[in-house]
């Protein structure tokens, strides 16, 4: 592989007109690894597709040079990108759920690129599979090569997608946002892939809003803001003395190395908020919890077994756990949505949930306004023909507002979730990661709930917009005495927001403690070896001053090409 480098030089890359990426260089050589961060809207993935003649037909790519094997990639028709794709380079897309087929097994999602690139024979391909998606960390390989995307976790579908990329060992890796659905032990064992695959003599490219993953891996770091590079040098000198103001607010955002209780986002990072809401109605309770399934091979698993927990007004209960672990399942028998097999869910000390349908939905019905969900992926929870102002008047219906008193209420919200008035009339796909996950948390607050139960509600926004979100969750608890259920694989952001914390493996929870006691002094040795998986920062060793977050420039999507790779290869 020693003449496999990566030259990019005077990168630029505009959509009708509107530059997006300017001026980017740099130099991946075999073995290496640089990685481009910055927030969403900065041009990394842009970046990234770019390289692999995905930017899309509304995209201008341009530069001085830009080649890889002493290829000019500018110079690449569509049928030599398809001989190079797969094959010399692989690509991690960052939104597994919609870059995997729905509709069939991720094993053949796997198997074709085999076939496409004419890899062995029909039994070599079938235990390349199992190989591949055993070396990412899948566990039972077997079932999950026959299973379709929507039958696995957010984790397990990234593991496959990661499978498929490293398919064919390619000299060059491309990875968007590679960990961003994992927990910490599998994204401990996805981090040693990517290490083995620098050892291995291949270049890597990657592309993450986690400085901890970024500082485990790379030895180059871009920031980029707006498409223009702020900052750019060895890994340790950036992330220990970054230099720009820029640089500087997104290490100054990650949760961890904030105090509960204090701001994340830019304007206010550091500051200490007293709280104003005491625990005190106990609102959700539940009591030995179990949960059955029967897999595509006929065997039932118990996937939920005597889970125990009790949530009151103005507390988090932060849930944890690998990928698989129960956390969801217990999240839909919390919401009523799945049936336990065996304990019950009591919401306001009356029955919510039991099993063989002895709670009906029209009992549960009049209380549904008072409780919201907030999911990890709200794109894919919104209608996207509907604008910003559709989907939270249809919330608000829902609620039993009267239609007259509905558009000032939609002005509320907006201004509730710091959002400015003009984009109640965008629709999804015109807004950004952050933009979304806001509208979400307004549609979630419209019904003016108790409780809201948080599936992974940041774990896909980079650092300085997962900021302001967990902000903004920690003033409207402060402000309406919310209580959360907050399921998330990011034990910083865990550590950050939760009062008491369930740890689960397994479907069963092995330790259930205060926030501070559990990562002070964890009793169980799984939990020990869940935080002993974190990535970490290298010490700044100074305090960051930090500027505010330019939120006029964030900026919202130009195009949604994700399933070009798999028609590409």
């Amino acid at each position: 592989m020693s003449d496999k480098t990566l030259i990019v030089e005077g990168l630029n890359v505009t959509f009708e007109g509107r530059s997006v990426v300017r001026e980017l260089s740099f130099t991946l050589a075999p073995g290496r690894c640089v990685a481009l961060v910055g927030e969403s809207g900065s041009g990394k993935s842009v970046s990234a597709r770019s390289l692999v003649g995905l930017v899309g037909a509304r995209g201008e790519v341009t530069a001085r040079t830009l080649g890889f094997g002493g290829r000019d990639l500018l110079a690449l028709s569509e049928r030599q990108w398809r001989a190079v794709r797969g094959k010399d380079i692989g690509f991690v897309l960052q939104d597994a759920l919609v870059s995997l087929d729905p509709l069939r097994p991720v094993g053949k999602e796997i198997l074709e690129v085999l076939q496409t690139h004419g890899y062995g024979d029909r039994a070599q391909r079938a235990a390349r599979v199992l190989t591949l998606l055993e070396r990412v960390g899948v566990p039972d390989v077997a079932l999950r090569a026959r299973q379709r995307p929507g039958q696995l976790s957010g984790g397990l579908r990234q593991r496959a997608l990661i499978a498929s990329a490293l398919a064919l060992d390619p000299a060059l890796v491309i990875a968007d946002e590679p960990t961003t659905a994992l927990d910490a032990t599998v994204q401990a064992q996805i981090l040693e892939v990517f290490q083995q695959i620098k050892a291995r003599g291949a270049s890597l490219l990657i592309i993450s809003h986690d400085l901890a993953v970024v500082a485990q891996l790379a030895d180059e770091v871009v920031v980029l803001r707006h498409g223009e590079v702020v900052e750019q040098g060895p890994i340790q000198q950036v992330l220990r003395q970054p230099r720009h103001p820029y640089t500087q607010a997104l290490l100054a955002a990650v949760p961890a190395e904030h105090p509960r209780g204090s701001r994340l986002s830019p304007e206010r990072s550091g500051e200490r908020v007293a709280r104003s809401v005491v625990p005190g109605e106990v609102l959700l309770q539940a009591h030995g919890l179990g949960k059955r399934y029967t897999g595509p091979d006929g065997v039932v698993r118990q996937v939920v077994q005597g889970v125990d927990f009790t949530l009151r007004t103005g507390q988090t209960l932060g849930i944890v756990g690998e990928s698989g672990s129960g956390k969801t399942t217990v999240a839909r028998i919390a919401l009523g949505l799945l049936q336990p097999d065996q304990g019950e869910v009591l919401y306001r000390g009356q029955p919510w949930n039991r099993p063989g349908n002895t709670v009906s939905e029209a009992s549960r019905r009049p209380l549904r306004q008072q409780i919201s969900v907030i999911y990890q992926d709200p794109l894919g929870s919104f209608d996207p023909r509907w604008t910003v102002a559709q989907i939270l008047d249809d919330a608000l219906q829902v609620a039993g507002f009267a239609a007259a008193a509905r558009p000032a209420r939609i002005h509320a919200l907006l201004e509730q979730v710091r959002l400015p008035a003009n984009l109640a009339s965008r629709r999804p796909l015109q807004l950004s990661g952050g933009q979304r996950q806001r509208v979400a948390i307004a549609r979630a607050i419209a019904s003016e709930p108790k409780l809201i139960i948080c599936d992974e509600p940041v774990s896909a926004l980079d650092v300085s917009v997962q900021a302001q979100v967990l902000d903004l969750l920690a003033d409207l608890q402060d402000t309406l005495g919310l209580a959360y259920l907050f399921i998330s694989h990011d034990l910083g952001v865990i550590r950050h927001v939760s009062d008491d914390v369930l740890v689960m493996r397994h479907g069963q929870v092995v330790e259930h403690a205060p926030v501070e006691q559990l990562f002070e002094q964890p009793a169980h040795e799984y939990t020990r070896r869940l935080l002993g998986s974190v990535p970490r920062l290298p010490g700044s060793g100074a305090e960051l001053v930090v500027p505010p977050l330019d939120l006029e420039h964030e900026a919202f999507d130009l195009f949604d090409e994700s399933r070009l790779w798999k028609i590409a290869i």
